[in-house]
């Protein structure tokens, strides 16, 4: 039976297809146009996989009333539904939905918005996914007997999108479900109301694991939460962090998460948050609830804890240490690096407010993120039930010992967006007679007045690399005077990086060539244990020797090789004043070494041209900016019709000039 429904003053949404009706309060947003099919489609009874749609619900316009279209703002609501029509159960379902009208999200009933920020969140321009919360996981109506509040989960959206005339249906440009082993087609849309059926992709192959949960997958960085004890009103969880990037690392690292259901940490062990404040728990829902309790003694009541590492001297301090792997300050190294320091582990005693107040309703936090000081940044999936983790007994006996409940969190490196990263790179050469610096605002440039952020930056003598930015402008005023170079009315803002790398290429040869690594730390603090990595395409198989850092290739990870301090010389001191802080400039923290490569084995390799730089360069696992040009030659190294005369041409030349002279 098709039952119609439509957008006036109250909307009337198929909430359950098996013949049981709600009504959902939505707003009058008199907008007009807003009519939308009959629901359900009769497509859902042929869908036999997972049936996701998308309903527009209605928008109204909002302030400021403009005249402008396009910067015109509406507030709208919408529901998306994820059903299990198949015949097997679908684990931590994903739906992506592709916004289109500059969307901003307000509030997400039925799911967390995966790598969202805090509300609003901006998702016009890509789209974004949502995960399943509470209800992670769809059964099928086979194991139900039809109970679609098992089968079926639905997501409230509210939020502001711009640009589109009151005629208009704004509705996304595509919807599907993220999870693998689907495959999806393109969606259908009838007015206000979008559909798809994804269906298994026979090709998919999935390993069989005999796994109750989901099974565990390893991302660059991934949490585990293992309920260690489970009580009526609390619970003890351990986190642990394992880096598993061959170039992930994080330096005083700080992690978040979000409560969802109210719960508060009472005391941690290896870990503490950064605010202490009672207050949010007295006067909110956990104030009500445990009114006899003493909340003075509580670590932490925000919703969005700030958790960072203990440092070192507090690992044997009975009270907060004592634990494997805890308390590093903050530090994670590859695995290549250091195994005992590519882990982190940390313990948290939290407290349930109802309905949760039994054994089994235990909710881990959504909306994991973690970042460092001049590191890559993660992004964070929700967590996913997985099997208990396993322990060896503490007693020492042969046996293992199983959590209560477990989940895992997967984060992936990501590449910085242009302008955003923490650090850069700049180009120099024997042949060329200027350097090219870092670009313009290469890690950004915030309010910049004074200077142009958007015009290319001015090139360098060489020397004028070794001193701040603040410090450079007369010396690249007067190499371009020299060289008859236009000077912009308004001069290029700085690279504003914490963190330069220069690489020279410092000779070139038949059989080989060679260039230096200099690595510039610009800020007060120091790295220690610190590492780089560059990645060339043509020349990497070329790569012999680093003369004062530790080179390596690495495997698994195309043509890089990775570099790090010998024993003594991996501490990156920060930047200091000069001998004379009154006139001399500021001096940056500075290591160096040359590295060798030869030709062998790189047919039609021409370092000039590029094969001689790096296509990727990392500092401490942050892929740094590179330059938009490469050095070029400078008159002086160029060969002259003259050079090429052979020898013995030109001495008959010039005896026959002379002769003719003296006649």
């Amino acid at each position: 039976m098709r039952i119609p429904w439509n957008v006036v003053s109250w909307i009337l949404v198929v909430l359950f297809y098996n013949g049981i009706f709600q009504t959902c309060n939505a707003q009058d947003y008199d907008s007009p146009g807003t009519t939308t099919p009959s629901a359900p489609p009769a497509e859902i009874d042929k869908c036999d996989g997972i049936f996701a749609s998308y309903i527009f619900q209605g928008r109204e316009k909002e302030y400021p009333f403009v005249k402008n279209v396009s910067a015109q703002a509406w507030s709208f609501q919408a529901m998306a539904t994820v059903l299990n029509t198949g015949s097997q159960e679908l684990k931590s379902w994903k739906l992506f939905i592709g916004f289109q009208h500059r969307e901003l999200l307000v509030s997400v009933d039925g799911a967390v918005v995966v790598d969202g920020d805090d509300f609003p969140i901006s998702v016009g321009k890509n789209g974004t996914t949502l995960a399943g919360y509470p209800m992670t996981d769809l059964k099928t109506a086979i194991d139900t007997a039809g109970d679609f509040t098992q089968m079926q989960a639905q997501v409230n959206i509210k939020g502001t999108q711009f640009g589109l005339t009151a005629k208009t249906i704004p509705m996304p440009k595509s919807l599907k479900l993220m999870n693998d082993g689907f495959k999806c087609p393109g969606a259908t849309r009838k007015g206000g109301y979008m559909y798809v059926c994804c269906k298994k992709d026979p090709k998919f192959k999935l390993k069989v694991a005999k796994t109750k949960f989901f099974p565990r997958k390893y991302g660059d960085l991934h949490f585990t939460y293992d309920v260690l004890r489970a009580y009526e009103n609390k619970y003890l969880a351990q986190v642990t962090i394992d880096n598993n990037h061959p170039l992930g690392r994080l330096d005083q690292w700080n992690l978040t998460w979000e409560w969802m259901r109210n719960e508060f940490i009472l005391d941690m062990r290896g870990a503490y948050t950064h605010r202490k404040d009672p207050a949010e728990c007295i006067y909110g829902p956990q104030g009500q609830y445990y009114q006899d309790f003493d909340f003075s003694t509580v670590m932490n009541c925000q919703k969005k804890p700030i958790i960072s590492d203990l440092p070192p001297e507090m690992q044997n301090d009975d009270k907060v240490g004592k634990l494997p792997y805890c308390c590093k300050d903050g530090i994670l190294l590859p695995k290549t690096m250091n195994e005992t320091k590519s882990r982190a582990i940390f313990q948290v005693d939290v407290f349930k407010l109802p309905p949760d107040l039994n054994r089994t309703a235990i909710f881990p936090p959504q909306n994991w993120k973690i970042e460092g000081r001049l590191n890559p940044s993660y992004k964070c999936g929700a967590p996913q039930r997985v099997d208990p983790t396993e322990f060896p007994d503490p007693s020492g006996i042969d046996a293992t010992t199983s959590a209560v409940a477990s989940w895992q969190v997967n984060c992936n490196m990501t590449r910085p967006k242009p302008r955003q990263s923490k650090c850069c790179v700049s180009y120099s050469a024997y042949y060329a007679d200027a350097a090219v610096p870092c670009s313009t605002c290469a890690c950004g440039c915030d309010g910049e007045r004074q200077c142009d952020a958007n015009a290319p930056a001015m090139l360098l003598p060489s020397d004028a690399l070794l001193v701040p930015f603040a410090n450079r402008t007369a010396k690249a005023l007067a190499l371009a005077r020299i060289k008859h170079r236009a000077i912009p009315k308004k001069l290029p803002c700085p690279d504003n990086c914490g963190v330069s790398i220069n690489w020279h290429i410092d000779s070139d040869y038949k059989s080989g060539w060679t260039a230096r690594m200099t690595l510039f730390n610009w800020d007060e603090m120091a790295f220690a244990d610190w590492f780089s990595a560059f990645q060339l395409k043509k020349a990497f198989p070329g790569f012999e020797k680093s003369y004062s850092f530790n080179g390596t290739k690495l495997t698994g990870i195309d043509s890089t090789v990775f570099m790090q301090g010998l024993p003594g010389l991996n501490y990156l001191v920060g930047e200091v004043n000069g001998t004379h802080p009154d006139r001399d400039p500021r001096v940056p923290g500075k290591q160096q070494s040359v590295i060798s490569f030869t030709k062998k084995g790189t047919r039609g390799m021409n370092v000039a041209q590029g094969d001689g730089f790096p296509t990727r360069v990392y500092f401490n696992g942050e892929e740094c900016a590179l330059p938009k040009e490469l050095p070029k030659r400078s008159g002086g190294h160029r060969l002259s019709g003259v050079a090429l005369i052979p020898s013995a041409v030109i001495v008959a030349l010039s005896f026959l000039l002379l002769t003719v002279g003296l006649n």
